[in-house]
């Protein structure tokens, strides 16, 4: 499981290293192969170890193409879907595509979300996670019927 926020510049190719606590875990679990696609709700990207994007994929193929707003998120997830093999010292190429999608220059965050990574150009990452610390004390967030029960 992925799990905190990394700080890491690009290099002028375009390429990251993946921080080091998680390259045993995509080199001996996943052989280096990841998938990296744009999120559909925030200016990030997503990077996924391929066999948790083959689940996502799954999820995607069984959306309708005659529904007009599940044929979009297929043809934005899977439209910008690229392969990603992790190199010799660890690091991985964003394409230009993607990068220009998500705003990505040198500074980016790499965040852990468990089963995947979100990429962040490193400003929008502060302001988020901002937004994110307002609005969990707000009320809103205090009546919110799916969060009552959890305790952390």
């Amino acid at each position: 499981m992925f799990r905190g926020a990394s700080s890491i510049s690009i290099d002028s190719k375009g390429r990251m290293a993946i921080p080091t606590r998680y390259r045993a875990e995509l080199l001996e679990r996943h052989h280096g192969s990841l998938v990296c696609t744009v999120d559909i709700r925030q200016p990030c990207l997503l990077l996924y170890p391929l066999h948790e994007w083959e689940l996502v994929e799954q999820k995607l193929l069984a959306l309708s193409n005659f529904d007009p707003m599940q044929r979009r998120i297929q043809r934005v997830m899977l439209g910008f879907a690229t392969e990603c093999e992790m190199d010799s010292a660890g690091r991985i190429l964003l394409s230009p595509t993607l990068r220009q999608h998500a705003q990505l220059e040198q500074q980016i965050m790499l965040v852990g979300q468990l089963n995947k990574f979100e990429i962040w150009q490193d400003q929008q990452w502060q302001q988020q996670i901002h937004e994110d610390l307002v609005i969990g004390s707000s009320e809103e967030m205090l009546s919110c019927d799916a969060l009552k029960n959890l305790s952390l």
